[in-house]
């Protein structure tokens, strides 16, 4: 039985509008030809408004223009699949969405033109900031077990006007961490000053501390206020204590102990009440064994300790630093950067880390300044991460596919081979993990 033309054309159009995510169709030129209720939805655009437009000119995408995805795929003949993008809707709110392309052709094989399939993540982005915010404690983003820990205790830590002494490697986030204790204290509405005692010198050390007044030495014209005064009736945050001198290490002793200190050139002691916050990424226990840190210092600035893990042992996090850092860059350049790419992750979730998370920040703010599409690809990255996770992986020789079975395998080990807890810690779903763990042909060995 042959049914009229305006009857079939009529069923397509309900079976397109029976399809939950987005659909149109665009001929050679690029025009649209046909366009669902969900596309008209997602868009804002109507049918009758959309058909026959210039598919750039209803969904506004910041790939349109450079790197249209539907033209890549009818002058390649690949398809694209479910790559993030943005999209301008009629109303000019900016939402992300999944795109997926195909060729269209007619009954003889002929190209005719192609269709494209888009989903809207605005649920899906909300959902992924509620857990990163179920994961995190002002600007520090973690799921590790220990950092959770001290995300448990942070609170009271800051509530209290004990001294806090954080240690870590270069780069762990000490200084978020005190700010973080500042922000939630009782003298959140003062000040918080940082100095770095690691970069100064012995005398500029002490000057910058507790300052100085006039005709203290040659060059001291006029008065000038330390750290201490700058800090009073808020906190400061002293970085590497453990590279101050014996003789700055004896007058800070005096400072913590009694709450006076005195400016150099001056003949009476000022008064403070900043609350100090210390940090190291040296062993202090260690330098006081070696007589190279006075023993009743690290017991006046240690009476909490917080120890930050590296990023290498914290390599769950990835995932969750790496919204963050997008979020962020997004915000500070004005980009529109949805995602980045699997073989990118990848990467980055083999590479050592030595520089810890500001190393991991650096290498996304790289990334955005070459990335000029809506993902961040492998080739965006430093050099210094690409070589360990290329195909093939550097001097590793692994290829993608090992280097991903060797971050499951890590992850499991480290979840004792449980698998819910594995999948929340790689972020994907428990059954995605089942099929990655049977196409790597990974095996639980046997207690």
């Amino acid at each position: 039985m042959n049914f009229p033309k305006k009857q079939i054309q009529a069923h397509h159009q309900i079976i397109l509008d029976s399809i939950a995510d987005g659909v149109f169709t665009v001929d050679m030129e690029m025009r649209i030809t046909s366009f669902n209720r969900a596309a008209e939805e997602i868009t804002g655009f109507s049918r009758n408004d959309a058909v026959g437009l210039a598919c750039f000119d209803v969904l506004r995408a910041n790939v349109c223009e450079e790197n249209c995805l539907l033209r890549q795929t009818i002058k390649t003949e690949q398809p694209v699949i479910n790559f993030p993008v943005y999209i301008l809707r009629a109303d000019k709110k900016l939402i992300p969405i999944s795109v997926t392309t195909a060729l269209l052709k007619d009954a003889g094989g002929q190209t005719i033109g192609g269709v494209e399939t888009f989903r809207d993540l605005t649920a899906v982005d909300k959902l992924r900031k509620v857990i990163r915010k179920q994961h995190s404690f002002e600007d520090i983003v973690s799921k590790n077990a220990k950092m959770q820990d001290l995300f448990a205790i942070l609170p009271q830590v800051a509530e209290s006007n004990c001294s806090v002494l954080i240690e870590g490697d270069s780069g762990t986030g000490k200084e978020l961490v005190a700010r973080a204790i500042h922000n939630n204290s009782p003298v959140r509405n003062g000040p918080f000053v940082a100095i770095n005692c690691g970069a100064l010198p012995d005398n500029l050390c002490e000057s910058e501390l507790f300052g100085y007044k006039a005709g203290a030495f040659t060059d001291a014209k006029k008065d000038k206020p330390g750290r201490f005064a700058l800090a009073q009736n808020g906190t400061l945050f002293l970085d590497e204590i453990g590279d101050i001198s014996p003789a700055v290490q004896s007058r800070l002793l005096r400072v913590l102990e009694e709450k006076v200190y005195e400016p150099l050139g001056a003949t009476k002691a000022c008064a403070t009440n900043a609350r100090v916050i210390t940090a190291t990424n040296r062993d202090l226990q260690k330098l006081v064994r070696n007589g190279k840190f006075r023993d009743d210092l690290y017991f006046r600035i240690d009476i909490v300790k917080l120890s930050l893990p590296p990023l290498s042992n914290r390599k769950e996090d990835i995932p969750l630093l790496l919204d963050h850092f997008i979020d962020q860059f997004n915000h500070l350049s004005g980009k529109k950067i949805v995602g980045i790419s699997q073989k990118a992750v990848a990467a980055l979730m083999l590479y050592d880390w030595p520089g810890n998370v500001r190393e991991l920040e650096n290498a996304i703010e790289h990334a955005f300044v070459l990335c000029l599409d809506g993902i961040i690809r492998l080739h965006h990255l430093p050099a210094r991460v690409v070589p360990q996770c290329g195909l093939p992986l550097g001097a590793t020789g692994l290829s993608l596919r090992e280097a991903e079975k060797r971050t499951i395998v890590q992850a499991l080990e480290r979840n004792r081979w449980k698998k819910m807890a594995t999948a929340r810690e790689l972020d994907i779903d428990k059954n995605t993990l089942r099929r990655k763990i049977k196409r790597l042909g990974i095996v639980e060995p046997h207690s």
